[in-house]
Order: C-alpha cells, then structure tokens, then sequence
C-alpha cells in the first residue's frame, strides 16, 4: 500500500524494485533500482520534512519499520540490508554494504559503509567507522564505546554479500512473477 502523507508527498518507486501488496510506504519516501520491500514492511516519512531514500539493491525485510523523525532523514546507501523486525529511526544514515540484523534498533546515528550490526542490537547518537561490527545483543549509545569494536572479517562480508544477493533474486523472481501474471 502506497500512500501520500498529511502534506501530499506520495512515495517515488523505481518501476525496477518489488514491493510487497502488505508492505506500507507513506510520504516522502524515494526507493531506487533493484530494492525489494517485503512483506508487513513499513516505511514512513509523514512527519513535515522527513525523508527516508532508499538506494539500488537494499532489501527492507518482513516486518521492519523505516521511520523519520520531523525534519529529519533516513538515507539506506546501495546493498544494504535491513533484517526481518529491525527498526531504522530517522534521522540516521546508514552507508553502502551494511547489515542490520533482526530485531536491532539504530536510531539518531551514522554506520560507515561496510558495517553490521548484529541481531538484537542497539545503535543510538554515534557515529561508526566503515567495516565495524556491533556484537549481538550490544548497546552501542557512547562515542567512547566505538573504538572498542571489531573489523568485520572475511566471513561477515560474505554472510552480508549473500543476503544481498539473494534479495536481489527475490525482487527479480517476484516482478517476473507479475509481468507472467499480467500477461
């Protein structure tokens, strides 16, 4: 479902991304080349001057919330992932290549390309470097905090590689299914 917000800014979706019929985008919501948006999904930019950009080959997957604060922006650079249940709070950037894992929160923050953060974590007012891992279960709230954490290995980047690839799979199988069915 697709709808315009309070101020009358309707989402703008690439004819090339899937979207799910259950997920809900609302307001001023910008959704690039290959992204699939899957089920119960929410993304909400319908405070005044809030924004949420999603760009080319994020997957958004069952059940996460996308939402930015008044004023506020939420940017998801390309090839990220947002797993099932996590919640992205604007206003917060997230770079290239990330993960965030199910049932994280980040909220008020800027994640360097390259970084996961692991299921169940929190990501709050920080700022964390390029190819950085937030452990499962972290609260990750204090500058201070991020000079402990560590690099991400060779095994995360493939981990984080493959759900980007298999979700771009989705999102092609899915507007194949369509284009068969309208035809």
């Amino acid at each position: 479902m697709q709808l315009q917000n309070p101020h009358k800014q309707r989402p703008k979706i690439s004819e090339k991304a899937w979207i799910s019929e259950t997920a809900v985008i609302i307001g001023n919501v910008s959704i690039k080349d290959n992204v699939y948006v899957a089920h119960n999904a929410i993304l909400r930019a319908d405070e005044p001057g809030s924004s949420i950009i999603i760009n080319d080959g994020c997957n958004v997957q069952d059940n996460v919330i996308v939402h930015a604060l008044s004023h506020s922006e939420v940017f998801i650079d390309s090839n990220t992932s947002l797993a099932h249940g996590c919640i992205v709070h604007g206003p917060c950037e997230i770079g290239k290549g990330c993960f965030v894992g199910f049932g994280s929160v980040v909220f008020d923050c800027k994640i360097g390309d390259d970084s996961l953060v692991m299921h169940n974590s929190t990501v709050r007012q920080v700022i964390i470097p390029p190819g950085k891992v937030i452990p499962d279960g972290a609260a990750i709230n204090k500058q201070n905090e991020v000079e402990y954490l560590d690099n991400i290995t060779s095994e995360l980047i493939e981990f984080k590689n493959s759900v980007i690839r298999a979700n771009i799979e989705l999102a092609h199988g899915y507007r194949s299914l369509e284009i068969e069915t309208e035809n």
